[in-house]
């Protein structure tokens, strides 16, 4: 007897997928599972890339050729560009997930008009080029209005996305119609959405995870148990509350999955670059070897001294940021630092 035809939800002829004028800009492991997400619910989805190879690769194989290539694509859903200016002028929503010391590079060569286009962040680090979030870089720079704009929080790693295991997205922005709009093309059978209008408490609260995840990948290199990291991710939160209610006082819940579940993801997670490169240093390895041993970006790394110097501006005492500046930035010995840290958690 021949074996009976399993069509998955992805691959299923029957869903209705939306015309939505998307594009993702980015081709690291969270673009790419941003791309995943969207194709299904979207007819087509733009993607910009960063190369020629990148895109020729993808043409070929129908896979992304260094990230998440087990994630494949039906190339009719995609529309492939190395040109920003392409996907920007042919998408209403346009995502950027590029890491962030490389987003000023990339939007410098946007010349087109994007005056009505939405723009989602899904970012989750500081631009060195104004040592600030996102939101504040988008405003500034280019008069695009937090009316236009929004951030993805998790968690959700893309590791996870690409073997459609179920994850949830927070989506922060500040109009409703907006929130709806991209909480359709989003969701699916392995994504659940939910949103929020605390778009500066979202995204500063995925890069404060990121700091705090190499302070709990530096503590298992080291050798501390699940008992410490515990102790360790509690006191966590409660450092996020401060920072948060001092940049931006806002109704929010740090319990919520978009600040505690993002942080217990990226500080436990073995898919986390950044508690992976805090092991790689807990384990004995400098700072600059552990960095360039891994082939993806660790925004925490880049975003600790801005926001060591925001906290030491605004008199905040958070000793785990201070104790994953002094290792990072300072050249501190870490079993030293983290010694002098057990005394200061409860």
């Amino acid at each position: 007897m021949a074996k009976k035809k399993i069509i998955s939800e992805s691959s299923n002829p029957k869903k209705t997928k939306k015309d939505v004028s998307v594009g993702v800009v980015g081709s690291g492991s969270f673009a790419t599972a941003i791309v995943k997400m969207l194709v299904e619910n979207c007819k087509v989805v733009h993607w910009c890339v960063r190369s020629e190879f990148v895109k020729g690769a993808i043409e070929l194989r129908g896979h992304n050729p260094t990230y998440l290539t087990a994630a494949h694509f039906n190339l009719k859903s995609l529309k492939l560009t190395t040109d920003i200016n392409e996907l920007v002028s042919a998408c209403d929503v346009i995502v950027l997930a590029t890491p962030s010391i490389y987003l000023s590079d990339t939007l410098d060569k946007m010349t087109c008009d994007y005056s009505d286009k939405i723009f989602v962040s899904a970012i989750k680090g500081i631009i060195p080029k104004v040592n600030d979030v996102v939101a504040h870089y988008l405003r500034d720079e280019f008069k695009i209005g937090f009316r236009n704009q929004a951030v993805i929080a998790g968690p959700c790693h893309a590791e996870e996305v690409a073997m459609e295991r179920l994850s949830y997205l927070t989506i922060a922005t500040v109009e409703d119609e907006t929130a709806e709009k991209l909480k359709g093309v989003f969701s699916s059978d392995f994504i659940k959405v939910q949103t929020s209008k605390d778009i500066l408490g979202n995204e500063y609260s995925a890069i404060l995870k990121n700091i705090f995840a190499i302070g709990a990948g530096i503590a298992s290199g080291l050798g501390y148990g699940d008992n410490f990291t515990a102790v360790f991710v509690s006191n966590a939160i409660r450092e996020m509350e401060i920072f948060l209610e001092a940049i931006y006082e806002a109704p929010r819940d740090v319990n919520e999955s978009a600040y505690l579940g993002d942080l217990l993801v990226t500080a436990y997670s073995l898919f986390s670059r950044n508690r992976n490169l805090g092991n790689l240093i807990g384990k004995g390895y400098t700072v600059k070897s552990a960095i360039q041993s891994m082939n993806m970006v660790a925004e925490g790394y880049y975003a600790a001294q801005s926001i060591y110097k925001t906290s030491k501006q605004k008199n905040l005492k958070l000793p785990i940021i201070d104790t994953v500046y002094a290792i990072l930035y300072e050249g501190k010995n870490a079993e030293k630092q983290f010694k002098k840290l057990t005394a200061k958690l409860n």
